[in-house]
C-alpha cells in the first residue's frame, strides 16, 4: 500500500508538474500576444487530467480551475491538432479533454445591416473574432430539436454561442434563396451562413 501511495504522489508530482512548465511556457510566449503554437512541433507526451466542460469550465484533476488568469493562460497555449486537442509548447505537447468546444461566446455587437452587416462576438476568456469568410460560424442540429451555433475563433478553435446569443442572431435572419432552395442564414462580414432549410422552421419564416 505504502508502494501505491508514493507511486500515486509521485504521478501527481509529475503532473502538477507539468502544468507549471505550461503555464511558464505560455507566459514566456505570451509576452508579444499570443504564443506562436501553429510553428511548435514537440513530441507529443501523452494525457494530462485537464478538462473543459461543456459549461466552458477548466478542470484539472477533477478540480475546477479557480483562478481566470490561469485559465487564460492555459488557453493561449491550445492547439487542436488532427487527433485531439492539446496544450503545446516548445518542448512538449500533451493531451487534453474537451467536451464540446474550448471556449463560449458570451458577447457579441452588431455593426451595420442588411448585407453589410458584421456581428463581433467575445468569448469567455476575452478573445475576440468577428464573423467571416476567416471565422465562419456553423449550426448543428440537435436531436432533440433545434441548432447549435458556433463562431471560429482562431487555428480550429471554436466558441459555442450561448442560448441567449443565439436567440439574438436567429432574429436577425433572414430567409435567402440558397441554390434554389429558400434557407434561413445569417450575413456577417460578407459572408453567408446558413442555419437551416426555411421549410423545416415553420410559417414563421
Amino acid at each position: 500500500m505504502s508502494g501505491e501511495r508514493t507511486g500515486s504522489a509521485a504521478h501527481g508530482r509529475d503532473a502538477a508538474g507539468k502544468a507549471a512548465a505550461i503555464a511558464d511556457a505560455a507566459r514566456a510566449g505570451g509576452k508579444r500576444g499570443l504564443p506562436p503554437v501553429e510553428r511548435w512541433n514537440p513530441p507529443y507526451c501523452g494525457e494530462i487530467d485537464m478538462r473543459i466542460a461543456w459549461d466552458g469550465s477548466w478542470h484539472y484533476q477533477g478540480t475546477p480551475i479557480g483562478r481566470p488568469a490561469l485559465v487564460r493562460l492555459f488557453s493561449t497555449v491550445l492547439r487542436k491538432d488532427p487527433e485531439r486537442y492539446v496544450l503545446v509548447t516548445p518542448v512538449e505537447r500533451v493531451g487534453i479533454a474537451v467536451e464540446d468546444v474550448p471556449f463560449l461566446a458570451v458577447e457579441m455587437r452588431r455593426d451595420g445591416e442588411g448585407a453589410g452587416q458584421v456581428l463581433h462576438f467575445t468569448t469567455n476568456l476575452g478573445d475576440e473574432t468577428t464573423a467571416g469568410p476567416e471565422h465562419p460560424m456553423r449550426f448543428v442540429r440537435e436531436a432533440q430539436g433545434g441548432y447549435r451555433p458556433y463562431v471560429h475563433v482562431r487555428g480550429g478553435l471554436e466558441a459555442r454561442l450561448t442560448r441567449a446569443l443565439y436567440l439574438e442572431i436567429v432574429a436577425l435572419a433572414e430567409v435567402e434563396d440558397i441554390a434554389g432552395e429558400a434557407m434561413l442564414a445569417l450575413r456577417s462580414g460578407g459572408a453567408v451562413f446558413v442555419i437551416a432549410p426555411a421549410a423545416e422552421l415553420g410559417e414563421a419564416w
